[in-house]
Order: structure tokens, then sequence, then C-alpha cells
């Protein structure tokens, strides 16, 4: 009988530290499937939603390193001027892995769906918890 209730314990202990772990993995994942909708329907402004709006943001692409929200904004609203250009996202998300209580880090594959030509590659992003929300402090895409 002890060992029933020591294993009981056991796995209330663990259930309800991986709900704990999982309830903030599933609100970073929602950001990303946010993201992915913003995206896919055309609106840069809603899918920079994920981002940390500050001029601390950190985003490193083919073109170097770039520090801002708005610049963020501004060098996609360059590198994809239409929908054409935008096509279709899709998110493959590799490895979530928590680093302390308020920073993830999140391994993927990003690809476009597009009539001019799909191009995807691979992304690392840091999130941050910041008054208590979740959002993108890092992202590194190429």
């Amino acid at each position: 009988m002890r060992k029933y209730y020591f294993l009981s314990a056991f796995f209330l202990i663990i259930s309800i530290a991986s709900f704990a772990q999982s309830k903030d993995e599933t609100a970073i994942r929602n950001i990303l499937n946010e993201q992915t909708n913003a995206w896919n329907s055309g609106n840069l402004e809603g899918f920079m939603n994920g981002y940390w709006q500050d001029d601390s943001l950190m985003f490193i692409g083919k073109s170097g390193i770039t520090y801002g929200w708005q610049q963020t904004l501004n060098n996609y609203k360059k590198g994809y001027p239409d929908t054409a250009a935008m096509g279709k996202l899709q998110f493959d998300i590799l490895q979530v892995k928590r680093l302390s209580a308020i920073c993830f880090f999140i391994v993927g594959k990003w690809n476009l769906t597009r009539s001019i030509g799909n191009i995807g590659g691979h992304f690392t992003l840091l999130f941050k918890k910041v008054k208590n929300k979740w959002v993108i402090v890092a992202d590194h895409s190429s």
C-alpha cells in the first residue's frame, strides 16, 4: 500500500511540473501559430506582434544583424513587399528548450510556398517573458 501512495505522489508531482512547463510552451507555440496566420493573411504588423517591441530586439539574417522592432518590420516590408513575395508560411518546430523560468530557445524550419518560387531555411528564436508576456527577443533566420 505504501508503494502505491509513493507512486501516486510521484506521478502527481511530475504531472504538476510538466503542466507548468507545457503551459509556457503552449503559449509560445500559440504565438508562432498567430504569426503564421498573420503572415498568411499578408499582415506583417500582425506577424511582428510576436516580437519584443523594443530597440534591443535582435534579428540576424543573411544581411547581418538588425536591431530594433521598427527596423525589423521595415526590413520585412522591403523584402516581402506584397503577398506574392510573402507566399504562405509554414513553421516546423524541431526543438523547444526551456533555458530558465523566463527564457525558451526554439529551433525550427521555415518554408514559404510562393508562385514566384518557394524558399525556406532554418531559424533559432530566443523567447523571453517580458512584463508577463512571451516575446521573441532574438531571431536568427537563414
